[in-house]
Parts: C-alpha cells; structure tokens; sequence
C-alpha cells in the first residue's frame, strides 16, 4: 500500500468515526464513555494522518 493511499483510507476511517460521534451524541442510549472512547480514535487516527502527510 503506497503512503498516499494508506492517507487516503485513514482519512475515509476519521471521516466515518466523526459520523458515528455525531450519530452517538444525538443517541441518548450511548454512554458518555463510548463516545469518549470514539473521540479518543478520532484524535489518534488525525495524529497519525498529520504526521505522514
């Protein structure tokens, strides 16, 4: 997998995680800890993109 494409599937990965926030946030029956849990992922998914970019 050249580095471009492997960007290319982190970002699809972070873009589909901030959805299932969003999604999660306005779901009453998530708890605050699987939405942390979410975020914390989110976060280490863009570390990652912003240090092979």
């Amino acid at each position: 997998m050249s580095l471009g494409s492997h960007i290319e599937e982190l970002k699809k990965k972070h873009q589909i995680l901030s959805a299932a926030v969003d999604q999660a946030q306005r779901s009453p029956g998530t708890s605050d800890q699987e939405i942390r849990q979410m975020k914390k992922e989110k976060l280490r998914i863009k570390e990652q993109i912003s240090r092979l970019s």
